[in-house]
């Protein structure tokens, strides 16, 4: 075999490989699209606390605590605790008024949204003993609930007899408001659908994403340990690690706002991105040696998470240029091949006949069209609760979809450069109301 063939032989089989560990993302998508897991109702009504983390949300968090006192659900039952981090607005002032329980904590230096928790648990620990609460619902600041929220998770709490962290489907307040903010829409429809719903029905822990989920007293019994960038991440890889399930409830629906501006996503995103990378770091030697353990329970829920905390698009990203590397010697080694022969290719043989340039071509034109396909389905399949979005925009949603993902390859490598990113704010300025997403509601209360 040539030198070129070599090289395209290694280049595919690494392809290869790193394809075959994510390979089983495809299943969850396919299972998450046809099959749906739904919770008996449960006359067990538990005792929760709201926990509202805010750092300057004084034009919503109002929204929210509303939102909560309107739920179906015994309201002696609930109680809100909200954490006013850093602000230098009225969000004490605000959520107080609206019936929160409200502590106030500022340190410049603790600033991701990981100490607000933390400092909240050790407050309510103190004043009321978190054991006497059985689980606690966490939100950010700008969240609105259906009116069956909280019924509808203690209904999945009960099942998994209150052992189980429960996640909800993430859906946006302002889905149709311009483009970023239908991609950001676009982006937690298909982590709820085609990920966390599969992932659930086939009986394999799922993860949290950002907001919306619901744990039990004992998780934060010695206090909340999760301050990374993103403390989600760190916490769902821990849960799995300690054998600790994680389940979605589809029927429970919140609504979260979406940044507008590119400016905005960026920055965020290649938070999360060095946040990935963080929990990388600092848990995959623990995941990894976990899945030869005899003791290790649920191995299939360690082994996908610990593929899903790989940083897939920088090793893609070295694959790559490795590949070009090996391929740019070619006529060193081998004087009879030109760089003509690398880069367009040539007929010599089945490794060969393609140039490096045709194969990335042909690679991206493929995952084009499969990210593209992605975002028309799930339109389609989550078409009763993608709401207020125009036949044009989804259009122009579903064809930028592809581009919103590719952009991930240059957000990883800045995050991986990037140091000291800490959690700055994105602003929330959308009113939408309970009434807003929950019509029948606002109907039932004018007649």
């Amino acid at each position: 075999m040539s030198y070129l063939g070599i090289v395209n032989l290694i280049s595919f089989i690494l392809f290869f490989l790193l394809g075959a560990i994510m390979a089983h993302f495809a299943l969850f998508a396919v299972v998450g699209i046809f099959k749906r897991t739904t919770y008996p109702r449960t006359e067990k009504i538990n005792k929760f606390g709201i926990i509202i983390p805010a750092r300057n949300e004084e034009s919503v968090v109002a929204g929210l605590i509303d939102s909560v006192r309107k739920n179906n659900y015994p309201q002696d039952k609930l109680q809100i605790f909200v954490i006013a981090h850093n602000c230098t607005d009225r969000t004490a002032e605000i959520a107080r008024a609206h019936g929160a329980t409200v502590y106030e904590y500022s340190n410049p230096k603790e600033n991701t949204m990981g100490y607000a928790f933390k400092y909240l648990f050790s407050c309510i620990e103190r004043d009321y003993g978190t054991q006497t609460f059985d689980g606690f619902f966490l939100f950010n600041a700008d969240n609105i609930l259906d009116a069956n929220y909280i019924a509808r998770m203690n209904d999945a709490f009960e099942h998994y007899g209150r052992e189980a962290v429960i996640t909800s489907f993430r859906n946006s307040k302002n889905f149709g408001s311009n483009l970023i903010s239908g991609l950001y829409g676009m982006y937690f429809a298909v982590g709820c659908r085609l990920e966390s719903r599969g992932r659930t029905a086939l009986g394999c822990s799922t993860r949290v994403q950002g907001t919306g989920y619901l744990i039990n007293s004992k998780v934060v019994a010695k206090g909340w340990p999760y301050v990374s960038l993103t403390e989600d991440w760190e916490f769902t890889a821990d849960q799995i690690l300690f054998d600790n399930n994680i389940r979605f409830c589809d029927d429970a629906v919140f609504y979260d706002e979406q940044p507008t501006s590119i400016r905005i996503m960026w920055r965020q995103r290649v938070r999360w991105s060095r946040g990935h990378l963080l929990v990388f770091y600092a848990r995959f030697k623990d995941l990894f040696s976990s899945l030869f353990k005899k003791k290790t329970k649920h191995r299939v829920s360690l082994y996908d998470i610990t593929a899903f905390i790989l940083p897939s698009s920088l090793i893609l990203i070295v694959i790559q240029i490795l590949q070009l590397v090996l391929l740019l010697m070619a006529p060193l080694i081998d004087s009879s091949v030109t760089l003509h022969d690398v880069f367009i290719g040539n007929s010599a043989n089945l490794f060969t006949s393609m140039g490096l340039l045709f194969i990335w071509a042909k690679s991206a034109i493929l995952s084009f069209a499969v990210m593209l396909l992605t975002a028309i389905v799930v339109f389609i399949i989550e078409r009763k609760r993608i709401k207020g979005v125009s036949f044009g925009r989804k259009v122009l949603i579903a064809l930028m979809w592809p581009v919103f993902l590719f952009i991930q390859l240059p957000i990883d490598v800045q995050a991986f450069f990037s140091r000291n990113l800490g959690w700055k704010p994105i602003p929330h300025s959308d009113q939408t109301t309970f009434e807003h997403v929950n019509p029948a509601a606002e109907e039932a209360a004018q007649s």
